[in-house]
């Protein structure tokens, strides 16, 4: 019984594995393609489209995206600083709030619950908010214009404050006794058990500061300090004019490799910010540990 038992134990395992890396390998191949078309020329992808393989190599796409190499470099400390200063002020507000709103002695957390959540079910326009920051607020090319949308999150209150419930009273009650403070308590105990849920949500607010370019376009006009999505989205926007001006002209022209720019861009994008995962991924993982209760 136990001998039939291990082998029905390994076929699991070993389909299990074979599951996972055919699907791992299905994850990996959009990605695959993309870096395969960055490096096709322009030509062979609108004759033959893309292909795992390129037909014709080229890295036309690159000189072009790493022709003006500054600029570019500007562009990644632009958003490195964008994205590293929002993540950790949005999760620090974010995990503030929850603690507060899942306290059962805060008197009035039902009534801040709604308001938060109230939030949430209107908006008050793009012009609205266009006007409130430059006009009032006075963030008219500023980093903080760019930052500012993203620190708050309602969505992601509710998933802290309903982690943060899982954390006994027993453990902030202990804290009390011995002296510490309100903050002391955030700081030195919530938050090292929260974790799990810091590293989840702030992977997702790293990647909402990372990829946003729609405020960029709204709020900055100086170049010096344009994030690298809407500096890229700039370039391909010149190389679509580009090509649209020679076609219109009749002149016999090489057209400018945009297809195949459009890939290139998006690795030049994506990569760093893949480096990340490995290290918030054991956090995904990792379950809650409360353990320190004293009985």
């Amino acid at each position: 019984m136990s001998r039939r038992k291990s082998i029905d134990e390994k076929i699991f395992h070993y389909s299990g594995y074979v599951f996972i890396s055919i699907l791992a390998f299905l994850c990996l191949l959009p990605f695959a393609l993309v870096i395969s078309g960055s490096v096709t020329a322009e030509k062979s992808i609108l004759m033959d489209g893309y292909s795992l393989i390129p037909r014709e190599f080229s890295i036309e796409a690159y000189k072009i995206l790493f022709k003006a190499p500054e600029s570019l470099l500007r562009a990644y400390f632009s958003t490195v600083l964008i994205t590293v200063s929002g993540t950790f002020a949005g999760l620090f507000l974010i995990a503030m709030t929850a603690y507060v709103l899942q306290r059962r002695d805060f008197k009035y957390r039902n009534a801040f619950s709604f308001y938060f959540f109230f939030t949430t079910l209107f908006n008050g326009g793009l012009v609205p908010w266009y006007i409130l920051m430059v006009r009032y607020l006075g963030l008219k090319n500023s980093y903080l214009a760019v930052i500012l949308p993203g620190l708050f999150n309602v969505f992601y209150i509710i998933i802290m404050r309903s982690f943060m419930k899982q954390i006994p009273d027993a453990i902030t009650e202990s804290a009390k006794i011995d002296g510490a403070g309100d903050f002391r308590i955030f700081l030195q105990l919530i938050m090292p058990i929260s974790k799990p849920s810091l590293a989840t949500i702030g992977l997702f607010m790293a990647l909402y500061y990372w990829n946003d370019w729609f405020s960029a376009m709204l709020f900055l006009e100086n170049e010096s300090i344009f994030p690298l999505q809407y500096y890229l989205y700039r370039v391909l926007n010149s190389l679509d004019f580009a090509n649209s001006a020679v076609a219109a002209s009749g002149i016999p022209m090489p057209k400018m490799p945009s297809e195949s720019f459009k890939l290139a861009m998006t690795v030049v994008a994506t990569g760093p910010i893949i480096l990340v995962f490995p290290f918030v991924q054991k956090y995904f993982v990792k379950g809650l540990t409360v353990g320190a209760v004293k009985g």
